[in-house]
């Protein structure tokens, strides 16, 4: 059964840090790339961060470049993200997901940037 299992999500001040962790179980996790995504209220999901299934290449959004960095440890199977001066619209549900010709979606985790 395949399962992501996201923690570390909460209430943090602007400018302010959080680390995200997805937890994979089901499935073998060094031959998927992982994602993590995003939902704000009212808008559509948002492509945050990915990562190679090796490590060796990431990706981001534009919002979100120099602040924010995916890694993985392929012998845990976790997937994180770090996140560094986080400004309100950072504001969302934060999503693992794994992709290798199908997608697999963890439940997601709440982040609220406020003061």
């Amino acid at each position: 059964q395949v399962q992501l299992v996201e923690s570390g999500g909460g209430l943090v001040q602007p400018g302010g840090s959080l680390r995200l962790s997805c937890a994979a179980s089901g499935f073998t996790f060094s031959s998927y790339a992982m994602c993590w995504y995003r939902q704000a209220p009212g808008k559509e999901r948002e492509l945050v961060a990915g990562i190679s299934p090796t490590g060796r290449r990431t990706n981001y959004a534009d919002s979100v470049k120099g602040r924010f960095t995916i890694s993985r440890n392929n012998a845990e199977k976790t997937v994180y993200l770090q996140m560094n001066s986080l400004k309100h619209e950072d504001t969302a549900v934060y999503y693992c997901a794994a992709y290798s010709g199908a997608w697999y979606w963890g439940q997601g985790t709440q982040v609220t940037v406020s003061s």
